[in-house]
């Protein structure tokens, strides 16, 4: 308890002994005001019905129990019952990065575009990025890599000035084209992000390591079931990162996961064996597929292995066309792509550009006698493959026993593939289960990247200038409180810890409108809840039984302590736990102790 808290507590006492004193009064008042939460004059405007908006449990859940309201798409208000949740995780957030050294700043949410573009992330974020129209050479930071290093430049000079570890809580935005999954996917959001700099690449190991384990006890004091993936650095650059993931079906990214391993599907891998090279070789041969315009045409029409079909596709990188080689049906990983072809700048070649790039329109194209201006590279489960099938440029028309090796230019072999379910882990051997998940941090290794194009450099020991060794750490505020909803709810509610709940106890008296002796059985309750600094919800309101006990499930809090004239004829008050909905009666006078009890063993 801080020191304010502490005094205010104080002359609350004093004036229960003293209460003729009208300063001391005032204390009274002051301190009842500032703990004293009734819900007649608190703003939780729950609902009955199911909101058409909402898909996803966290977003009908936050909407009824009256934590959010939508404002426009992909943006929302938090109301108040919400906001001290939101307050409850920062604390959280701000202990964990404060323990390892973290400074907090709080840098603005406008930007000079220059900046960016000296990074060359305007063009990389394209319309994510917010700019404003009627204030040129601004933009709405999606996040703030670019002006760490900014004012890292302004200020590191020696590499005695590091290692430093930056923070801040702040407001994002990005300019999501789809927003949907309420806080899940919005334009506006509240990020925890963090930023270390280094003298050395094993200090940057280092300050990894520190925020991967930050971010382990900050998710295991949350309450979250969550799991670690290896994952694309995307458009946030760097050489190493990882995603800390929640499996639910109301996920939108997909990973691929199995005992002591786990990776995004954007970079799994698996252990599928290459398609062999077979003794007979014959020469590539043409033959007519008038009517296959697929690879299960072509296994149903001519009965050949999916395995020794070769699929092309065509895809323009940085305005040059690339032929990629599939084994089969396997499908293409656009994200392992980006990262071979060192670009996010890639798309799908439309139908009238393949014709005119290749000569044959999409079901017929394929590897042998490819264009010289296209380049041609296959996954790795194709290296050296023999017996192959493949389109001959020719509409209607495709090879067979073709060889790679000898019969197509192949620039290179990389692993292109997006792993399927069921196929064996590379690291145990057992199955993969493919599975949706949400995202609730991620942390890189940015390296130099952004330090060498923003020229923040450093001196070390023996005088030679060098770029600033970057990492950067990202946590989603509202993705905290939406992933512990999508994993505690039941068919009435929310069900909240402790930790993350915005109040411990909800006191509800039952027709305390009505009875006078419920009435201050509830007010002396309370008293003496406020007393003890426990964090109480007290339901006034004059409704019945019924909506209280409903609406008090809803909102999920850990205890539910109810007050009815049955009980109270024999001094009994009956407490309900509503993770367990298991049920107590104790005697009045055994609140306080039964309650230190249970929060103390949780």
């Amino acid at each position: 308890m801080d020191i304010f808290h502490s005094s205010i507590l104080f002359f609350y006492h004093i004036t229960e002994k003293r209460k003729k004193n009208r300063k001391f009064v005032i204390f009274k008042f002051i301190y009842k005001k500032y703990f004293t939460m009734r819900q007649t004059q608190f703003f939780i405007p729950t609902l009955k019905e199911l909101p058409n908006e909402a898909k996803i449990p966290s977003h009908q859940l936050m909407l009824r129990a009256g934590l959010v309201r939508g404002l426009a798409a992909g943006v929302f208000s938090f109301l108040p019952l919400g906001y001290r949740v939101i307050k409850k995780i920062m604390t959280i957030l701000r202990e964990e990065i404060d323990a390892i050294g973290g400074q907090e700043f709080l840098l603005p949410a406008l930007n000079p575009i220059e900046i960016w573009e000296q990074t060359n992330r305007v063009e990389a974020m394209g319309d994510v990025l917010f700019h404003i129209k009627n204030r040129d050479g601004l933009v709405l930071a999606p996040t703030h890599e670019e002006i760490i290093t900014y004012h890292a430049k302004q200020h590191i000079q020696s590499y005695r000035d590091m290692p430093q570890i930056w923070y801040q809580i702040q407001t994002k935005f990005r300019n999501e084209p789809r927003p949907k999954s309420g806080v899940l996917r919005g334009r506006q959001f509240i990020m925890k992000d963090a930023y270390s700099l280094d003298n050395s690449w094993e200090g940057l190991d280092l300050a990894y390591q520190k925020h991967y384990d930050a971010y382990v006890k900050i998710f295991n004091r949350c309450g979250i079931k969550f799991f670690v993936v290896g994952a694309s650095s995307g458009a946030m650059g760097g050489k190493q990162s990882q995603e800390f993931m929640v499996e639910s079906n109301s996920g939108e990214d997909v990973c691929a996961i199995s005992e002591n391993y786990a990776a995004n599907l954007e970079v799994a891998t698996s252990n599928v064996p290459p398609v062999s090279r077979i003794d007979k070789n014959p020469e590539i041969e043409e033959f007519a597929t008038p009517n296959a315009k697929t690879i299960d045409d072509l296994v149903e029409q001519f009965a050949i292995p999916e395995e020794r079909c070769a699929k092309s596709v065509l895809y323009m990188v940085d305005d040059k066309p690339w032929l990629i080689l599939m084994r089969g049906n396997d499908e293409l990983n656009e994200t392992k792509l980006q990262a071979v072809a060192g670009t996010t700048n890639i798309r799908y070649i439309a139908p009238e550009e393949l014709k005119e790039l290749t000569g044959a329109e999409h079901g017929s194209i394929g590897p042998v006698n490819i264009p010289k201006n296209i380049k041609v590279v296959a996954d790795l489960l194709l290296k050296n493959a023999n017996g192959m099938v493949s389109g001959a440029n020719k509409d209607g028309f495709h090879l067979k026993n073709i060889d790679l090796a000898r019969d197509a230019k192949i620039d290179n072999y990389f692993d292109l593939r997006t792993v399927k379910e069921g196929e064996l882990c590379i690291e145990t051997g057992k199955p993969l289960r493919v599975v949706k998940a949400i995202e609730l941090g991620h942390i890189f290794k940015l390296g130099t990247r952004y330090s060498q194009a923003l020229e923040a450099n450093f001196l070390d020991a023996d005088g030679k200038t060098n770029p600033i060794i970057m990492g950067s750490y990202g946590i989603g505020v509202e993705r905290i409180m939406a992933c512990y909803i999508e994993q505690n709810f039941d068919d009435k509610g929310i069900i909240w810890n402790n930790t993350l709940a915005p109040f411990s106890v909800h006191l509800l008296g039952l027709n305390s409108h009505k009875s006078e002796e419920v009435a201050q059985a509830c007010e002396e309750i309370y008293n003496k809840l406020n007393t003890e600094n426990i964090e109480t919800l007290f339901d006034d309101r004059a409704e019945t039984a019924g909506v209280k006990f409903n609406d008090a499930d809803l909102l999920g809090l850990p205890v539910q302590v109810i007050v009815g004239q049955k009980n109270l004829k024999e001094n009994n008050i009956e407490i309900k736990v509503r993770r367990t909905d298991e049920r107590f009666i104790i005697k009045l006078d055994e609140l306080i102790t039964w309650l230190k009890k249970f929060f103390d063993n949780k």
